[in-house]
């Protein structure tokens, strides 16, 4: 029996009146939200186990579009159902097999597609929370035309060649996340510090759990929210340096 990954209930989560709209690009719909001025940047959202449609994903795009970035979060479950909070650990792990992490090349490429002729973008990161996170770290290793990248929460555990990132990517964890133990990290780091041809950042951020970074204003405990804010800035100012 595997431990349930998030410590918070999902389940207790306000609602959120999205900014954005949604289109369809080729097999695969996507939320879109726009900053209000013209600009040829733009930022993928890879979402977690939960989906394209979850209220938090959504509210990250958005708060992502609001710092002037062409902010987009693709289904990666091409229609398929998320994990759902009613669903049994026990098939969590069959589950991952339908939906693998490091098979979202092909949607990847639609969506730069999309970014480039569509919208003009001509500079286009990424980010991803968990099981996007996962992604975010494949595709930093596989698509140049991504030119930064942040992964929280998410590792890819198992080959060689996941450390030689072609793009700088920045990589957020919570302390007390029990999905990823600290010797994965150190190990990323030491080897990241072995192989890596471009700027990189570790970062661990006291007492947070799994899925830490994504929760709305409104569902943040107290002692959680510098910690939470000071990630998201975190992750924006990556995306800024690069973008």
């Amino acid at each position: 029996q595997m431990a349930d990954p998030f410590l918070y209930d999902t389940g207790e989560r306000s609602q959120y009146g999205c900014l954005g709209h949604e289109v369809q690009i080729e097999h695969i719909k996507a939320y879109v939200c726009r900053p209000s001025f013209f600009t040829d940047k733009a930022v993928i959202v890879v979402h977690d186990i939960f989906g394209w449609l979850f209220p938090d994903i959504r509210y990250i795009v958005d708060l992502i579009a609001g710092h002037g970035y062409i902010t987009i979060c693709p289904d990666f479950f091409k229609g398929t159902d998320p994990w759902k909070t009613t669903d049994h650990w026990a098939d969590f792990a069959d589950w991952m097999k339908a939906h693998d992490p490091m098979k979202v090349d092909k949607e990847a490429a639609v969506v730069l597609k999309y970014l480039k002729e569509q919208c003009s973008a001509t500079k286009i990161g990424i980010v991803g929370f968990s099981w996007g996170g996962m992604a975010v770290h494949h595709l930093m290793l596989k698509n140049p035309q991504l030119t930064a990248g942040v992964s929280l929460y998410g590792i890819i555990r198992d080959s060689e060649e996941r450390y030689n990132l072609l793009n700088p990517t920045f990589f957020i964890f919570g302390e007390k996340d029990h999905t990823i133990s600290y010797d994965q990290i150190t190990l990323l780091e030491e080897k990241l510090k072995q192989y890596c041809k471009v700027a990189y950042k570790i970062k661990v951020y006291p007492g947070q759990v799994h899925g830490f970074a994504q929760l709305k204003p409104e569902d943040m405990k107290p002692e959680d929210k510098p910690y939470i804010e000071e990630a998201r800035k975190d992750m924006i100012d990556w995306i800024k340096m690069f973008i």
